[in-house]
């Protein structure tokens, strides 16, 4: 054999050998996953243990936008501009690009909730802050963002070091103001598609608290519901408790309004179009023996379908004139109805072709039995925004991490059990190490199903 041969039989061994080495790209999200879980463990309990409310998430969004950076992304801060001008957003974008192909959105929120911690954690939080009115109010993450945090900051790691299995842009997205359903509003009016390249799939997730750990859930078409804040004002004729034929009791007549409201679903609609009309907030008076001038309440409502949406707000309105009529109060004393329209958020739809072709990867990913198809649910998520409504022209899936031990399952369906802690519950907490792994593995797979060379 002359030298040339032998030279090339030594490279063709060569190339042989090297093809089948393991290299680091080639990984596999689970094995990524498993690498990262230590130091985004410590990244969820720090999240957790110094929640920041909406509108207020200046640590939080410092930290995403920290991380992003550090795995290479080209990351924008501040980015959103709310209805109040004077109002900063702490919305944050971070880039990263490999080459032509797919543009993919993934999402993460931001914000904590008004709530005192009673989930007894050792990195439990104590943080107590101010709202918009100026109230201190406690701080905490009761529904899983810390976690959903450290699930993007994994993906964005992962994907840094799969670039030989991907190509295109992929647009992280630290949205702040979920829980008031203003910020992704804010992102998209500050540019979000026109200065940064406009995705052609926008991906999601959320924390199930009823859900097993290691599994993941997802719904076909309408997923979550359209969410409207009402506020109500009952107006009266205040007096003394004794001579109540002298006044015009707005405490009764709200109790009135309450019962009626309920049968907007009972008696109006559709059974087939699911509603929920809730009073969450109820004021009025100062003490046992007065009868106040007015009441104050504050309602959400929950519906899908946009007909109906408009015809449930419509319906609280007339019956609230309707009983205060009845009550004789004269029309200047007529309850005053207000749709806070800012604060408004739509149904989310998952598209059903883009859910089908993720259920597959996912399935291929995770395993058939940890894949599962799940009811929509009447909660609501800002989320559905990306997708640009009304057309949702922008292909979208938000779909559920599980976040709780089986055995607590289990347990809470025994007869006379207690339930389990929901979303926004003072004692709801993700099972962590592997509510993170799983998200993580999940949004990884669809990203490179979405992205694949």
């Amino acid at each position: 054999m002359t030298s040339i041969g032998r030279d090339m039989n030594a490279r063709l061994l060569l190339l042989l050998f090297t093809a089948t080495l393991p290299t680091f790209a080639q990984q596999t999200p689970q094995q990524l996953a498993e690498a990262e879980l230590p130091s985004l463990l410590t990244i969820y309990k720090d999240i957790h243990t110094h929640p920041e409310l909406s509108t207020q998430e200046q640590r939080t969004a410092a930290l995403l936008a920290k991380e992003l950076k550090a795995v290479g992304c080209d990351v924008t801060e501040n980015v959103g501009k709310y209805d109040k001008p004077e109002q900063k957003c702490f919305g944050v974008v971070g880039v990263m690009k490999n080459g032509d192909g797919p543009v993919v959105l993934v999402r993460t929120d931001l914000d904590a909730l008004p709530v005192q911690e009673e989930t007894g954690l050792p990195y439990a939080s104590t943080v107590v802050t101010k709202n918009e009115k100026g109230d201190d109010v406690h701080v905490m993450h009761a529904c899983g963002h810390d976690a959903h945090i450290s699930m993007i900051i994994g993906v964005a790691r992962s994907l840094a070091k799969m670039k030989d299995q991907w190509h295109g842009t992929i647009v992280f997205v630290g949205q702040p103001a979920e829980e008031v359903g203003t910020g992704a509003r804010a992102m998209l009016r500050d540019g979000l598609y026109t200065r940064w390249p406009k995705p052609n799939y926008a991906l999601g997730f959320h924390d199930k608290a009823d859900m097993e750990i290691g599994h993941i859930g997802v719904t076909e078409g309408y997923t979550s519901a359209n969410v409207d804040s009402v506020d109500v004002t009952v107006h009266g004729i205040g007096g003394h408790g004794a001579y109540v034929y002298r006044t015009k009791d707005p405490i009764v007549l709200a109790a009135e309004m309450i019962n009626q409201w309920q049968t907007i679903a009972s008696r109006e609609n559709n059974p087939l179009d699911p509603i929920v009309v809730t009073v969450g907030s109820i004021h009025g008076g100062t003490k046992h023996n007065i009868i106040p001038d007015e009441v104050k309440m504050q309602l959400t409502v929950r519906t899908y379908k946009a007909d109906v949406r408009e015809r449930v707000l419509a319906a609280i309105e007339r019956i609230a004139k309707g009983c205060a009529t009845a009550a004789g109060l004269p029309p200047d004393k007529m309850p005053t109805v207000t749709v806070e329209r800012d604060q408004f958020a739509p149904a989310m739809y998952n598209n059903p072709e883009l859910t089908k072709r993720l259920v597959a990867a996912w399935k291929k990913t995770l395993g058939d039995p940890n894949v599962e198809m799940v009811d929509p649910t009447m909660g609501g998520e800002d989320f559905s925004e990306y997708s640009l409504l009304p057309e949702h022209s922008i292909p979208a899936v938000d779909f559920h991490v599980g976040a709780v031990d089986p055995a607590k399952i289990a347990e809470s369906k025994k007869p006379g059990a207690s339930p389990l802690p929901s979303l926004h519950s003072s004692k709801f907490a993700p099972v962590p190490e592997p509510t993170i792994r799983i998200g993580m593995v999940a949004m990884t797979a669809a990203v490179l199903d979405l992205m694949k060379k």
